[in-house]
């Protein structure tokens, strides 16, 4: 299958801090106790996709991120890191290595996808309906803000924004229209051609874009090009070929329109196809009659691009980690109800307790929870519903509930966490007590301090 693949890896995302850090970009965030890029490379991996671009916004974040790659898949895949300035958004990312885009078909994926969806389904759609672009639907995640626990009260990405409202057409096989962020506020508004094409719309807000798209390249170079004020795939480029769909000004696989061809002929031509394709065994889409009916007054040269969904199963998980909520959501996810796509296996008490991991006498384990290398555990500690990282050294009497710990973590005798993500090399120190925060690498909190919905962290060096 001719397709190349381009993995959005983005950079230092401020939405993210202060989980990222000028050592740990968006994509080497930990789910699970590993980088969240390598659920989207193993995904590639095991659908014997195994040539990948991986773009990264800004050199540094691009030297660490090849640097992981490097020891991690080596001899298991062939990637080319490639950086790109900061801030430029997803599609500015495509625009900057327009030069490198040379297969038929382009298969974009973000970096932060955690998904068991295979690419090539979406790819098979794809090429099945000869389409300008296919964007991967899910399930919108069932959790969220609301749920307790939850990873604090100052976590500024939790935005309905980052779901849409779709409309599709009867066969569920096009995408209608598309509206997401401040868009979904507004009325919904759809191109009178298209909805009288399409004969109706089914709206739908349970779906959301999942960022796997797979593009017709000659397409999206084009809009990339003659769209130059285009940012993102999700807010610009692809409602543009949504609403755009009936009255393409593309030039799909190069074909220019006939400037010279004689009206009759065209309407001739038009009806000749027309009923040879309603004759045809396999149904028609919309855009296919519309573009050949030619019954109006005066003969109309119809041009159209498809745009089409692939809608996944609801039973097969996918969610990208484009939020703190969502990080914390994800972690919970993967050692619990999607365990199944971790990599790891797990005990009979459906945990994960690294053979190298120390616990001390009365500490408890529960389920849904992992405990990584090297790490060691006092006397009466309880951990619920948590991931803790690998190397930490925790004391006595500490209670760990519905949180994430990272590497290198020290946590002081009678010390409570809930709900609370804390980033590697952070000190709590005694007595130390977290309700619903997030505390940034390298973080020392004072003994018998007490912190409710806080984002703690260290003041960077200009």
């Amino acid at each position: 299958m001719d397709f190349q693949v381009v993995v959005l890896a983005g950079g230092f995302s401020k939405t993210l801090v202060p989980l990222v850090s000028k050592e740990v970009p968006k994509v080497l965030l930990p789910v699970a106790n590993r980088p969240v890029l390598s659920y989207v490379l193993e995904l590639l991996e095991q659908n014997d996709l195994t040539n990948a671009i991986v773009v990264v916004e800004g050199e540094s974040a691009a030297l660490l991120i090849s640097s992981w790659i490097s020891s991690t898949f080596v001899d298991r895949l062939q990637v080319e890191v490639t950086a790109v300035p900061e801030d430029v958004g997803t599609a500015g990312a495509l625009r900057a290595i327009d030069h490198r885009l040379t297969a038929k078909d382009i298969l974009v994926l973000s970096g932060d996808l955690v998904s068991e969806i295979p690419p090539g389904a979406v790819a098979a759609a794809h090429r099945r309906h000869d389409a300008a672009v296919t964007a991967m639907l899910c399930s919108v995640p069932v959790s969220g803000p609301s749920e307790s626990g939850s990873s604090g009260a100052k976590d500024k990405a939790k935005k309905a924004g980052r779901y849409n409202i779709i409309g599709l057409d009867p066969t569920k096989q096009f995408l209608l229209h598309i509206a997401a962020g401040a868009e979904m506020d507004k009325d919904i508004r759809v191109q009178k051609s298209i909805l009288r094409a399409a004969g109706q719309m089914e709206i739908r807000a349970d779906l959301m874009d999942a960022h796997m798209y797979a593009f017709k390249r000659s397409v999206l170079q084009e809009v990339l090009n003659q769209k130059e004020n285009f940012q993102s795939l999700r807010r610009d480029v692809l409602p543009y070929l949504v609403r755009t769909q009936l009255r393409s000004e593309l030039f799909i696989n190069g074909a220019q329109p006939d400037e010279n061809g004689s009206g009759m002929d065209a309407v001739q031509n038009s009806k000749v196809l027309l009923s040879q394709l309603l004759a045809n065994a396999s149904t028609p889409s919309f855009h296919e009659i519309y573009a050949l009916d030619s019954a109006e007054s005066a003969p109309i040269s119809r041009k159209t691009h498809k745009c089409c969904v692939y809608i996944a199963n609801k039973s097969k998980y996918c969610a990208r980690l484009y939020s703190i909520q969502a990080f914390s959501d994800i972690n919970r996810d993967i050692v619990g109800d999607a365990s199944h796509i971790s990599g790891y296996n797990f005990s009979n008490h459906n945990n994960i307790i690294h053979p190298s991991a120390v616990l001390g006498s009365k500490t408890t384990v529960g389920p849904h929870c992992m405990v990584g290398e090297g790490s060691q555990m006092g006397d009466k500690c309880s951990v619920k519903k948590s991931v803790i990282g690998r190397h930490c050294r925790i004391g006595s009497n500490v209670k760990i509930v519905n949180s994430v710990v990272m590497n290198h973590v020290s946590i002081g005798d009678g010390c409570s966490i809930q709900g609370s993500i804390i980033c590697s090399n952070v000190q709590l120190q005694e007595r130390a007590v977290l309700k619903d925060c997030q505390v940034g690498a390298s973080f020392v909190v004072t003994a018998g301090s007490e912190y409710k919905g806080e984002s703690l962290a260290k003041k960077e060096k200009q």
